[in-house]
């Protein structure tokens, strides 16, 4: 089955992001197909390179990346949501004048017409966190 996955917590908020992670793990270990992960609203922290959690706190973001690298999974990140909360890419850090770029390698920026394209092409949609 082809899965599709919105994000909608940052790692530090709640366990939904952590679930979310599992949740895909589980998902490739049975034999499923994840088509696009998207992080949205707070959720767009997951992608945030220079977050530094505690050492006794799991490091989604790295987490996440490893994921990506192992998988060659599609990780975007809404760049609406994302310019709100300060997570850059160069372009749009050079664009938006701002002195550097914080969007975690792995990640990419794009807007809601890449959710609205997974729905479409995924049989499953599943949602972690709120939307606030």
């Amino acid at each position: 089955m082809k899965f599709s996955l919105a994000v909608y917590a940052a790692p530090h908020s709640s366990q939904s992001a952590a679930s979310a992670l599992r949740f895909a793990r589980a998902l490739l270990a049975e034999g499923h197909e994840i088509y696009r992960i998207f992080f949205y609203c707070d959720g767009v922290q997951n992608a945030n390179s220079i977050a530094a959690p505690p050492q006794d706190e799991t490091d989604l973001t790295g987490q996440w990346q490893a994921l990506q690298r192992e998988h060659s999974l599609d990780l975007v990140v809404c760049i609406a949501a994302a310019q709100r909360r300060g997570v850059l890419n160069q372009r749009e850090a050079e664009r938006l004048e701002k002195p550097s770029a914080n969007l975690a390698e792995g990640f990419e920026l794009a807007g809601l017409g890449q959710l609205t394209d997974a729905v479409a092409n995924s049989e499953r949609l599943v949602t972690f966190g709120g939307t606030q």
